[in-house]
């Protein structure tokens, strides 16, 4: 049975609560779409374009962090990750092919 508010401020509380939910599911949503896409793109052979997916994926995982829609260790975690991969792909074979 879903929740039924009763008093007045319990109400409004219930409001805000489906607002900020809705609000905190599009931003999710997004956030886990440019890391999954950032992801895609290192996997690819384009440098710049992984590079700018990362800039891109990173900024909005921050912004969510900032707002406290995803946690911050959490964000942290999956821009450490991308940013290792990235650097694995590229940077480890630039520095092979100069050798």
């Amino acid at each position: 049975m879903p929740h039924i508010p009763i008093h007045p401020s319990a109400e409004k509380r219930h409001r805000q609560s489906l607002k900020r939910a809705e609000r905190n599911r599009v931003v999710k949503t997004r956030a886990r779409t440019l890391a999954k896409t950032a992801a895609e793109t290192i996997a690819s052979s384009d440098e710049t374009s992984a590079r700018n997916a990362l800039k891109q994926a990173t900024k909005v995982l921050y912004k969510a962090a900032s707002k406290g829609t995803i946690h911050r260790n959490t964000v942290r975690r999956k821009v450490a990750r991308l940013s290792a991969s990235l650097h694995r792909k590229f940077v480890k074979q630039a520095a092979k092919t100069e050798a």
